[in-house]
């Protein structure tokens, strides 16, 4: 029976520490790393569970804290008012620079991880699924998983809210996976059209899925949640990684 095993690494960057939180099936067989960033309430219980579902599928899954150098190591922001605004507060004082440096310094531990196959995928949710696609930049990512990636289409993630990401679309060599709410209030019709029509205009490796669901349906607590269209989100996922990293 497989099991898995829950730790943390402290990983040093020039902004100060960052901890990730690894997730691990035991059995000391190599396998592909995930890099799955978090919503803007960073590492709580429903990303700690997707997190668990994915190692349990076969993958090193590592959760980066993204707001390490503003908040204390370990630190949850609450699903209430005062977490929602601490955390978009935050996506827009993080320079985007930070991000980037975050991200290389998770490929180059992951791929020197003695349980990692030295294949690495991103994966995330709403903050998370923009910088997902934002670690696609990075040479050493091989696929990456977007589920409703936020300020994507408006390029206002990071300090100055002016991020490049959608425009440097082309420079992702990784094959892309997208999956959309229809009735997500975040990403609206008119931003999942400029983000499809900049994808087609670069010709990019990627697959589209919509469905009628809300902003976060992944997240499994809270009124937003669907259950099922979860479940075929996440198979979804992880047929895309079986095909492209495993």
């Amino acid at each position: 029976m497989a099991t898995l095993s829950e730790s943390f690494v402290d990983l040093e960057t020039t902004r100060g520490p960052m901890r990730v939180h690894l997730f691990t099936p035991t059995g000391g067989t190599p396998r592909p790393a995930i890099i799955f960033y978090s919503e803007i309430f960073q590492a709580t219980g429903p990303i700690r569970r997707t997190a668990a579902a994915l190692a349990g599928e076969g993958y090193l899954v590592a959760v980066p804290e993204v707001y390490h150098e503003f908040e204390p190591l370990g630190s949850v922001l609450a699903y209430d008012a005062e977490g929602s605004a601490r955390g978009n507060n935050l996506k827009t004082e993080k320079e985007i620079a930070s991000y980037d440096e975050d991200t290389d310094v998770l490929v180059r531990y992951l791929t020197a991880h003695a349980d990692c196959t030295g294949k690495v995928a991103s994966f995330g949710v709403c903050l998370g699924g923009h910088l997902a696609l934002r670690a696609g930049l990075h040479p050493g990512v091989t696929a990456v998983g977007a589920f409703y990636p936020t300020d994507l289409h408006s390029g206002n993630l990071g300090a100055g809210k002016c991020d490049d990401t959608l425009k440097r679309i082309a420079e992702v060599n990784a094959p892309m996976l997208f999956v959309f709410g229809r009735q997500d209030p975040h990403i609206p019709l008119e931003g999942r059209r400029a983000i499809h029509e900049q994808l087609d205009a670069v010709e990019a490796d990627y697959e589209w899925h919509e469905f009628n669901a809300a902003h976060a349906f992944l997240r499994d607590e809270g009124t937003r949640y669907n259950p099922a269209l979860a479940r075929v989100s996440m198979a979804l996922l992880l047929r895309f990684m079986a095909e492209k990293i495993s």
